[in-house]
């Protein structure tokens, strides 16, 4: 009868917890997992919009074939990205950890100065960025007040940098702006710390680069690795990215392809930041030891 009881109160824990998820779980299979798979059949055929609906045509690997053997403009569009991408996640990464050791100082209206930085996340996505990027702002202009484009050719040269370096210098503002979650988990972060942390390396005679360097830096190294994996997914998906553009083409199994390939190639860099950051933390546990 225990037996029984036991059994009985596991199904029905487990039947309450699945009526929890189940509301996610729906909207999970028909918003995400369907277009998913649908994306990924359409890549694989020829697809006509018709009067009566869509007709499908296989043609296998065509698409992936001609995409990653002939297609010019896919890697034009997409290397030089690439390169701004490169750029701009340390940035925004080393500009997010100061501003959040910042704020996170007893001074006076702090909770002031973090909901000024948290509101370019609120108010500049999707169509008002555009709309702000039409209209002249978030760039500074200092390339051309102070003719410092000459003096990047000059110094870049034939470099593929040189163009990469100076939309990231004219989009600097559109950069700083994408960093407001990131102060946000830098500061919860921040405050895990313990304070006699702080309070034991004062005793020692630690300055405050040192304490930087030994005990801040090391304690948010899971929280700059969450940041990092944050910052190239919203990279990757940003509004003026023009790998967007090319996928919106009116060849839905063409730009299927397109989409998958290029998920693809965002799987593989994050891969490979998961694998730095892997073996980064492997050797400091062993050097701790």
């Amino acid at each position: 009868m225990r037996t029984k009881k036991r059994i009985n109160a596991k199904v029905a824990r487990n039947l309450e917890g699945s009526l929890f998820i189940a509301p996610w779980l729906i909207g999970f299979l028909i918003f995400l997992a369907f277009p998913l798979g649908f994306s990924l059949y359409m890549s694989f055929h020829q697809v006509r919009v018709l009067p009566g609906g869509l007709e499908y045509e296989f043609n296998g690997i065509k698409y992936y074939r001609e995409l990653l053997l002939n297609s010019a403009d896919f890697y034009d569009l997409l290397i030089p990205y690439f390169q701004e991408v490169i750029l701009m996640v340390p940035i925004i990464i080393i500009f997010s950890l100061m501003i959040a050791i910042l704020l996170n100082q007893n001074l006076y209206g702090r909770f002031l100065f973090r909901t000024i930085f948290f509101l370019p996340v609120i108010f500049t996505t999707g169509y008002l960025l555009t709309e702000f990027v039409n209209q002249g702002e978030g760039a500074l202009g200092f390339l051309e007040n102070f003719a410092l484009g000459g003096y990047l050719d000059a110094f870049l040269g034939d470099s593929s940098w040189g163009q990469p370096v100076k939309t990231l210098l004219n989009r600097f503002v559109l950069v700083l702006w994408y960093s407001g979650v990131q102060i946000l988990i830098f500061l919860a972060g921040r405050q895990t710390i313990p304070p006699s942390a702080y309070e034991s390396a004062r005793i020692d005679g630690a300055n405050p680069w040192e304490v930087f360097w030994k005990i801040t830096l090391p304690a948010m190294a899971p929280f700059i690795f969450l940041n990092l994996i944050y910052t190239i997914v919203d990279m990757f998906t940003f509004p003026f990215n023009p790998v967007n553009d090319l996928i919106g083409t009116g060849n839905y199994g063409y730009s299927s392809a397109i989409a998958w390939v290029y998920f693809a190639v965002i799987a593989v860099f994050l891969s490979i930041v998961m694998l730095i950051y892997m073996r980064i933390s492997n050797r400091q546990r062993v050097a701790r030891r």
